[in-house]
């Protein structure tokens, strides 16, 4: 598959996704301002973890209609979206440890989930950087958008079935 199609189809999922969290938040029996700590947690993940590879994906696009070299161009996007997740995954492990243990058994959350899901995105992540440093390759960047993208299909699922409340 050439990378200007992986490319378009992972916005066409990022955007799908994003969708999907509308859907949840109009048919939860609570406004958003009424919902858990751990489920805004939820959602701003979702959210955050569609329009990453949304932009990414744009960003990859447009650096495709350059006149950019192949390496060049994943070595910018791969540089990119290291900084940009790096960015994410800091302001979410501070998030995540403000939440009590209690908290996280109440809500159906888990540790594990938790910490398994950052020790994939942290490699990942050095993937990335890796990539823009050494392999100038098309595959490291869009396994950062695919990883991103399974992330948020997992809170879109927790978000469904954990907490309960659709009407």
């Amino acid at each position: 598959m050439p990378p200007s199609e992986a490319l378009s189809a992972s916005a066409q999922l990022a955007v799908a996704l994003a969708g999907f969290a509308g859907v949840v938040v109009a048919f939860r029996s609570r406004s958003v301002h009424e919902w858990t700590n751990i489920d805004k947690f939820r959602l701003r993940i979702l959210l955050l973890n569609s329009g990453m590879p949304f932009a990414l994906s744009l960003i990859g696009m447009m650096l495709l209609t350059a006149n950019i070299s192949p390496g060049g161009i994943w070595r910018y996007c791969s540089g990119f979206a290291f900084l940009l997740i790096w960015l994410a995954a800091m302001s979410y492990s501070k998030s995540f440890r403000r939440f009590s243990p209690e908290e996280l058994v109440q809500a159906g959350s888990s540790r594990a989930l938790f910490y398994s899901a950052a020790a994939i995105g942290s490699a990942v992540t050095l993937l990335q950087l890796y990539n823009a440093i050494m392999l100038n390759a098309f595959w490291p960047f869009f396994a950062a958008i695919a990883v991103l993208l399974m992330i948020a299909m997992l809170q879109f699922v927790r978000l469904v079935l954990i907490s309960g409340e659709l009407k």
